[in-house]
């Protein structure tokens, strides 16, 4: 499926929202990961203080599944039992893109989710009630794969060429959108096509159908060696400020679970905290591995290089307090959105942030 540049446009409106969430049953979720002897758990229970207390049920919406080491911090909190260890007994349950996890945080089906500073900025813009409670990826942690054989080694490379992306309207869409405009060039200039993310998907690229696809960086990390001399990513960098990825909550969620949004992002952070700490990855990787399992996790040299560079991004390369959002740099983003006519000037994107859910030093 063909899809149009989202550059011009929001992809979120009211009646989206409000079809969306009254949809949802019908769209349905990716799953919910459920705890099973040592199998990949979706639950970290038990309380603080060794079960003493109750934990407090809490739901997690991520918009990737939980088999990728994109969502490191949360599987390590989970198995290094960071939740448990502030009093949560916490539920991942994944969602079809951005887009759904957004629908599904407005529809009261859990209190917090991650996306793309990009997908909240035009969601508040247009109305909806998100804040902006932590910033984990300060930069982009999407990968482009193309072909040695036509290369994507700068923006210009993507003009009249058609790019695979996850979902349609979703943040590899916008993200590919904001890159070619802050480079001077018209996103509709580059077709979009939705694709599946697997290591499959390359054959596509072999045989021309598509130029490249948006993936992200351990899956980029095991196509390249699965198609060794063929396949390499382009990394767009940290060049769009609004390419990063944030804890997002609403106005609504925050009043009814501020305290167990403080303890899900105090528990995000030991377990940051923790990787930063293992400055190779054996005693992470081993923790993680003793309740999950997948590709990329059970191999040690993808494990270790994916891990590398998600530590370079959740810390701006050593250079920023973990989860804290900068005000500078978010208000770059929105000046980024509002330029490439993405969103509508007017707005204070201050009023879309709130550091106040992190723990204090």
């Amino acid at each position: 499926m063909s899809l149009k540049s989202p550059s011009f446009t929001s992809q979120v409106n009211r009646r989206g929202f409000l079809a969306g969430a009254l949809g949802l049953g019908a769209l349905g979720m990716t799953g919910v990961l459920t705890s099973c002897g040592n199998e990949a758990s979706s639950s970290a229970a038990g309380g603080a203080s060794g079960g003493a207390t109750a934990a407090n049920p809490f739901t997690y919406l991520s918009y990737l599944p939980m088999e990728t080491l994109s969502v490191a911090p949360e599987l390590l909190a989970d198995a290094g039992g960071h939740f448990e260890n502030h009093g949560l007994k916490v539920t991942f349950q994944s969602t079809k893109g951005s887009p759904q996890a957004i629908q599904t945080l407005v529809a009261g089906v859990g209190p917090l989710t991650r996306v793309g500073a990009i997908d909240l900025m035009t969601a508040a813009a247009d109305g909806q009630p998100l804040v902006n409670v932590g910033t984990i990826v300060r930069g982009s942690s999407i990968r482009t794969l193309y072909s040695t054989a036509s290369p994507l080694e700068k923006p210009e490379d993507f003009i009249g060429k058609t790019i695979g992306v996850p979902s349609e309207g979703g943040t590899s869409d916008k993200s590919l959108s904001l890159m070619l405009h802050k480079a001077g060039l018209n996103p509709d200039d580059v077709p979009r096509q939705v694709v599946g993310l697997g290591p499959g998907t390359f054959e596509l690229v072999k045989r021309g159908d598509i130029a490249g696809y948006m993936v992200s960086i351990d899956q980029s990390i095991i196509t390249q060696r699965q198609f060794p001399n063929e396949a390499l990513a382009f990394d767009a960098g940290d060049a769009v400020r609004a390419d990063s990825q944030i804890y997002t909550a609403t106005t609504q969620t925050l009043e009814e679970h501020g305290d167990e949004i403080k303890a899900y992002m105090a528990a995000i952070h030991d377990a940051v905290q923790e990787f930063v700490e293992d400055e190779s990855f054996e005693k992470t990787i081993a923790t993680m591995r003793s309740k999950y399992s997948f590709g990329s996790l059970d191999e040690d040299e993808v494990a270790t290089e994916s891990l590398r560079q998600a530590r370079d991004l959740w810390t701006a390369n050593g250079t920023q307090p973990l989860l804290t959002s900068d005000e500078g740099y978010w208000a770059e983003g929105y000046a980024e959105l509002v330029d490439a006519g993405m969103i509508q000037d007017g707005a204070d994107p201050a009023d879309w942030l709130d550091n106040s859910y992190l723990p204090t030093a």
